[in-house]
């Protein structure tokens, strides 16, 4: 059996990629979004209730569908990484990344040595079809993606560290962290968070990397494409599902519907 291809980096050569986040944290709802044509979609393990057994039965629901998963960790932590890299995800996301070497330390684990310190574990695991890819230990960073997200002043300050790190495929911007941790709680329209969320965009592409972001509102999405970001998350699961429930709830009910939400 051949090592598979990283889905997600062979589909950035299209790019513009619009995904979608899943944060309903189950197989059947993923599966539905993977049949509406996105180019990718991000299994939320940061803020959705989902253990490695969830993720691992979205990413078999989504596998036979086009759009690439990426699976967002909770944390930095090395065992989580290596957990989530053995059940079979090849594209990770990790949060509050904010120095050169916490990406680099990223990085590390998810390689075995002598370029890295994942546990090993090929032969017995998904990742490698349990043996059936005989040359996976040697080879399996080919199939592997990185994505760090920068949502902090001090990630802001040490972009380019961190998108020059070796094995840093691509950063990804979170909007509503940036703006909450500089001070604009729900603004990340004010200036001075645009301001470095371009400086992230422009530090990114510098380093001949790839760079995303969140933009559910459709202007966003649009300020941010013209812009030349690389993908962008233009859905959530989640929030499509209770826009739907509210307007089908007025359009029988009558009543103006629940205040306008304001989606991080």
């Amino acid at each position: 059996m051949e090592l598979p291809a990283n889905a997600f980096k062979s589909k950035l050569v299209d790019a513009p990629l619009y995904g979608c986040w899943l944060g309903l944290a189950h197989a059947y709802t993923a599966e539905i979004v993977a049949t509406a044509g996105f180019d990718w979609l991000l299994i939320d393990g940061e803020h959705a209730p989902n253990t490695v057994v969830t993720i691992l039965d979205q990413l078999r629901a989504v596998e036979g569908y086009p759009a690439a998963p990426i699976v967002r960790a909770v944390n930095h932590d090395p065992a989580l990484i290596k957990q989530l890299l053995d059940i079979g995800s090849r594209t990770l996301m990790i949060p509050m990344v904010e120095t050169g070497e916490q990406a680099a330390a990223l990085v590390a684990a998810m390689r075995y040595a002598p370029h890295g310190f994942r546990g090993m574990g090929a032969g017995v695991i998904r990742a490698d079809r349990w043996g059936s890819i005989g040359d996976y230990a040697h080879r399996a960073a080919e199939s592997l993606c990185l994505i760090t997200q920068v949502e902090s002043t001090t990630g802001v300050d040490n972009v380019e560290a961190i998108a020059n790190t070796d094995g840093v495929d691509a950063v990804f911007v979170g909007p509503a962290d940036l703006s909450t941790n500089m001070g604009h709680l729900g603004n990340p329209g004010h200036d001075d968070v645009q301001a470095a969320i371009m400086h992230v965009l422009d530090a990114t592409h510098a380093a001949g990397k790839a760079a995303g972001i969140l933009a559910p509102a459709e202007a966003d999405t649009n300020r941010y494409r013209e812009a030349g970001f690389d993908f962008i998350a233009t859905g959530l699961d989640v929030a499509m599902l209770k826009s739907a429930a509210d307007a089908n709830a007025v359009r029988h009910r009558g009543g103006a519907g629940p205040a306008e939400r304001t989606i991080y």
